[in-house]
């Protein structure tokens, strides 16, 4: 299996490609789209690279796989499989955050529906990609339906873990548990040390200003975060006072409304255009006087 990483700086959020060079077949990982928020620009560039890719080593597009529903960049997995086929795929316990969603954002999701996605994927499940295949883990904590892909030699991790000099995921989310997390990073750590683990995100650190999105399961077991907090009891208390510090991310409403739907803009409105919304958090105070 060769692998080959493409970097979004802007999100600061790493895709990987999968390829089988015996079949010439290939999975992609976390495909990202461009968006600014000021504009509501989309930009395709991101993806565009991972075409570039596909078609430079005259591969055939597999799968499209999601780690989970993300909050902090668009996903380019519809847009993938428009281009070059393939099948989308995200764990089964995706409904759950579909169902949670279409409560925040009504229309602009719908109901949440299971064939958002082509692939609603359970733990253990096997994917086959030519002479290889990629296994399915559950790694949920940072979301519910969080999902790491292990395929031989390599395991892609999505939120689940950072940088070992940076830490692991929040878990402040909908649905999101600390418990969980902390059992799912065990469970991932039981991998063979040698395994290369690929992020979804790095931004680098004072000391490590370049984003790096590869480590080893055996870097991992000597994570800072985890080091600090050893066990369960600890991991859940230090987990929970850091989430109480982190902002939200600053694509997260315009992200969860794309991604919920597999990568698919928001539905039309009755004058053909298409938003994202925003939730208002409004004070007391203001909506008296506004009334």
């Amino acid at each position: 299996m060769e692998v080959t990483s493409f970097f979004d700086p802007v999100t600061g959020t790493f895709s990987y490609g999968l390829a089988d060079r015996a079949s010439g077949t290939c999975a992609v990982v976390d495909a990202v789209l461009a968006y600014d928020p000021r504009s509501g620009v989309l930009d395709t560039e991101p993806a565009d690279r991972v075409v570039r890719w596909i078609d430079d080593h005259d591969l055939a597009l597999r799968w499209i796989l999601e780690t989970h529903i993300h909050a902090d960049h668009l996903s380019g997995a519809c847009y993938l499989r428009g281009l070059r086929g393939g099948r989308v795929a995200i764990g089964e316990r995706v409904t759950q955050v579909q169902q949670h969603f279409a409560g925040r954002f009504g229309d602009a999701v719908g109901a949440g529906r299971s064939d958002d996605f082509d692939e609603l994927l359970a733990d253990g499940a096997a994917l086959d990609l030519g002479t290889q295949q990629i296994r399915v883990q559950n790694t949920p904590g940072h979301t519910p339906e969080s999902v790491s892909f292990y395929a031989p030699g390599h395991v892609f991790v999505g939120d689940t873990l950072f940088m070992p000099d940076s830490g692991t995921a929040r878990t402040d989310f909908p649905g999101g548990d600390a418990r969980a997390l902390y059992c799912s990073i065990q469970r991932v750590l039981e991998l063979p040390e040698e395994t290369s683990m690929h992020l979804c995100h790095d931004y680098g650190t004072v000391d490590r200003p370049r984003a790096c999105g590869q480590t080893t399961v055996g870097a991992q077991r000597d994570n800072g975060f985890l080091r600090a907090a050893p066990d369960i009891e600890q991991f859940v208390v230090a987990r929970s006072e850091r989430d109480r510090q982190l902002a939200p991310p600053t694509l997260m409403y315009p992200a969860l409304q794309f991604n919920v739907r597999g990568g698919r803009p928001p539905r039309a409105e009755g004058n053909g255009l298409r938003y994202f919304k925003t939730p208002l958090q409004l004070p007391d105070a203001l909506l008296s006087a506004t009334s």
